[in-house]
C-alpha cells in the first residue's frame, strides 16, 4: 500500500493481531481504556446452575480455593472463549451464546424451572438479571471482579477506532471525540453505546477480537 492506515484500538492487542494488521499496511495505536481486577467474594448460597458472561468472571472464580466444588454444577455462559476457558478447567457447559440477551432467552424458555448463581462484574449490563427476574426464575448474583474506566487522550489522527465493550466506549469518549472515523465494534451492545454518536459502525459477525481484526483487514486490504 502507498501509505499506512492508522487506527486506534481501545484495548491492547496481541503481537499476532498487530502483525496481521501490519501485513495490510494498518498501523495500530493502542491503549487499555478499561482495567479489570478480581475482587474478594465468598462462595456461599450457590444454586444448582452457574452463569458466566465473561472470561474475567471465570478467571476470578478459578482463583478461589473452593472452586472444585463448583465443577459438579451445570454452566451457562456468554462467549466462545468463555466456554473454552470453562471447559478447559473441568466445567460442564450446557449452553453458550454470543450475547447475554440470547442466553436469557434460552434459560427462560427452556431451563426456567432451574435455579442459578450469576458470577458478574460491577459494570455488568442489566439484560440477563432483569430477564430472569421478570420470568420469576430463582437466581442470585455474586460480584467477582471490578471494571474501572481508564480514560486517556489520544492525539493520533486515526481513520478508524476499535471498541470491545460499552465500558471501553464510555472511557474513550471521556477525553476524545469521534469525527468521521469508522468504528469497528465487537458486538451489538458495544455498537449500541455508539449509536447516538455515529452511524459509521461495523459490527463483527461473531463477538470475538479475531472477527474485529478480520473486519478491519476486509475494509483496508
Amino acid at each position: 500500500m502507498a501509505k499506512s492506515i492508522q487506527i486506534v484500538s481501545t484495548k491492547k492487542l496481541s503481537p499476532l493481531h498487530k502483525q496481521e494488521l501490519m501485513k495490510y499496511g494498518v498501523e495500530v495505536i493502542e491503549a487499555d481504556f478499561i482495567k479489570t481486577e478480581n475482587k474478594p467474594f465468598e462462595l456461599k448460597n450457590i444454586n444448582e446452575n452457574l452463569i458466566f458472561t465473561s472470561q474475567n468472571a471465570v478467571q476470578s472464580v478459578l482463583k478461589d480455593p473452593n472452586v472444585e466444588k463448583l465443577k459438579s454444577k451445570n454452566v451457562y455462559c456468554v462467549g466462545l472463549k468463555t466456554k473454552a476457558l470453562l471447559a478447559d478447567n473441568g466445567f460442564n457447559v450446557i449452553a453458550y451464546t454470543g450475547y447475554a440477551s440470547d442466553l436469557a432467552e434460552i434459560i427462560t424458555l427452556i431451563y426456567g424451572s432451574e435455579s442459578y448463581t450469576f458470577f458478574s462484574g460491577n459494570l455488568r449490563r442489566d439484560t440477563l438479571p432483569e430477564a430472569l427476574k421478570e420470568a420469576g426464575i430463582k437466581f442470585n448474583e455474586i460480584q467477582v471482579y471490578e471494571t474501572s474506566l481508564q480514560p486517556q487522550k489520544i492525539k493520533a489522527n486515526s481513520e478508524a477506532l476499535l471498541f470491545f465493550s460499552p465500558s471501553g466506549v464510555k472511557s474513550y469518549l471521556k477525553d476524545n471525540t469521534i469525527q468521521k472515523q469508522i468504528c469497528f465494534c465487537i458486538g451489538e451492545t458495544t455498537a449500541e453505546a455508539l449509536s447516538k454518536i455515529t452511524k459509521n459502525i461495523i459490527i463483527a459477525d461473531q463477538p470475538t477480537i479475531e472477527d474485529v481484526i478480520e473486519d478491519v483487514i476486509q475494509e483496508y486490504k
